[in-house]
């Protein structure tokens, strides 16, 4: 399992990140569209890795939501 934020971005479209996977970001022009690129963008890092013999972080789910 991956945190992965997902908001709103700046031209319209939604922005999905996952904070445990540095420069893993990905867009989509409907909130479940980014989910579903984030999914695949996670995936192809994680394989990315593996195939370079680098380690995969661990991802600590440790998130808190804050409304200010």
């Amino acid at each position: 399992m991956r945190q992965v934020l997902v908001y709103p971005g700046e031209d319209g479209y939604w922005v999905a990140e996952c904070p445990s996977l540095p420069g893993c970001i990905t867009q989509g022009a409907t909130r479940e569209e980014a989910i579903g690129n984030a999914k695949e963008a996670i995936e192809g890092y994680i394989l990315a890795l593996q195939e370079d013999g680098l380690p995969v972080p661990e991802d600590k789910l440790d998130a808190l939501l804050m409304a200010l």
